[in-house]
């Protein structure tokens, strides 16, 4: 007996150290001292891993959340956690949250309020005391039962994937419980037990009470194979991945303070839904039949999602951010430099170009004033006859209205002086013959 409880004593401690060592090392290389956050809530997972941190010498703290949902007991919680990081020498912090009143405030379930508190607070902590990463428990019990709720909502590939490591580390998301509760027992390891994991009032808790081990009895290597069924998961989403990439780099091309997508090139992609998806998702445009619809639309036609506009011009689509206050003004007497809203320099002298003006400064009327297009502007163009509509102006120059929008001009009056970048106005050009011309150059 001694001897079969030293092999399996030796089996767990050995497959844990390992798989964590190496886990770690690999998501820290970049940091040659890195100090962690392990949030720690007393219960099992969290100690297990606390010891394993112990055991392999990794500089750490931990962070507590009390969120006060069970009275007394919450208390005992955050008292366990305190004493088990006190006895270790552990570096400690611990915060009372208001989840109640949160939960209400926000009108979100008590789940999400203590998920979206916990999550601001380790942010926080991470940044005010410069840890490298925030270390969690999950464990792959938590992998599957996030995988059938996702299935459930509809989420898609990502969903599937079940707990995201993109935000947090989490080392032992390739363990069942059943292992993670064997290390404890074999390793001596004390924790706490949270009563309302016993109910059924939430969806997490009824799967891991009847759904589950309904399942593992029919099926004994489910955990195993939903671990292998993750990691294929994983490598699809990695390669569809990387094709979505290569697709954003050779046709996001930068445009005006947004992106120009050639529409042949969009509808070229199978599975079309998919691509649209991947695109454009992190720009809030999460329904692929309005994007479907303005692949098909006349120029012209915009989309929104919250941050951002989709518009179809001509042969294109612009991506932008919401557009800014067009009717803005600036004033500007040119005796200094400015940067804002674009970047002016005052020089001594200077040649015409399209981002150098040499005006007549006995023409202007000061102050100048910066400001975008508006319906009807004219000008008078250097180096041809009378007067042209500035809207005809753009047409010619083949502006797409991202570049119209973001067209700056320097006006004296009413009058249009420059077209920044562009055209000078004639009437106010100054002559060869001009002995102290106004020079403005457009970095």
């Amino acid at each position: 007996n001694y001897v079969s409880f030293s092999a399996v004593l030796k089996h767990y401690l050995w497959k844990m150290l390992d798989f964590v060592r190496d886990h770690l090392k690999k998501a820290l290389a970049l940091n040659p001292n890195p100090q962690v956050l392990l949030a720690c809530s007393g219960g099992v997972d969290s100690v297990v891993l606390f010891d394993l941190l112990r055991k392999l010498n990794y500089s750490f703290a931990v962070a507590h959340c009390n969120f006060g949902l069970r009275g007394d007991a919450s208390d005992a919680d955050a008292k366990f956690v305190a004493a088990l990081c006190k006895n270790a020498q552990i570096p400690f912090y611990v915060k009372q949250f208001s989840t109640q009143s949160y939960a209400d405030e926000q009108q979100l379930s008590i789940q999400m309020a203590a998920r979206e508190l916990r999550y601001s607070w380790f942010d926080e902590l991470k940044k005010s005391h410069a840890f490298c990463a925030v270390l969690t428990a999950h464990h792959l019990n938590d992998q599957l039962e996030t995988f059938i709720i996702n299935w459930g909502r509809g989420s898609g590939i990502k969903g599937l994937l079940g707990i995201s490591s993109d935000r947090f580390l989490r080392p032992l998301l390739r363990f069942p419980k059943s292992e993670i509760i064997n290390y404890a027992k074999n390793n001596g390891l004390s924790w706490r037990e949270d009563t309302s994991n016993a109910k059924d009032d939430y969806l997490r808790n009824a799967l891991r009470h009847h759904v589950i081990p309904a399942w593992e009895k029919i099926q004994p290597n489910l955990l195993q194979q939903t671990r292998e069924n993750l990691d294929h998961l994983q490598q699809a989403y990695t390669a569809l991945g990387q094709q979505v990439k290569a697709f954003y780099i050779d046709h996001f091309l930068p445009e005006a303070e947004g992106y120009r997508i050639d529409i042949a090139a969009l509808k070229s992609l199978f599975p079309l839904d998919y691509f649209l998806h991947s695109l454009f998702s992190p720009y809030g445009f999460f329904q692929t039949k309005d994007l479907h619809q303005l692949l098909i639309a006349q120029s012209g036609k915009v989309i929104y999602s919250n941050t951002h506009r989709l518009i179809r011009d001509r042969d294109v689509l612009l991506l932008c951010a919401l557009a800014v206050e067009t009717s803005v003004e600036h004033q500007w007497i040119p005796v200094n430099n400015i940067q804002y809203p674009l970047s002016l320099r005052i020089l001594q002298k200077g040649k015409p170009s399209p981002l150098t003006a040499v005006l007549a400064p006995e023409k202007l009327n000061y102050p100048l004033i910066l400001r975008k297009y508006k319906e009807g502007d004219y000008f008078y163009p250097v180096g041809m006859k009378g007067k042209k509509k500035l809207s005809k102006f753009f047409k010619d120059e083949k502006y797409s209205l991202l570049e119209k929008e973001n067209q700056w001009l320097l006006c004296s009056d009413t009058d249009i002086v420059w077209v920044i970048g562009k055209r000078v106005d004639a009437r106010y050009a100054a002559p060869s013959t001009t002995q102290n011309p106004l020079v403005i150059q457009c970095d």
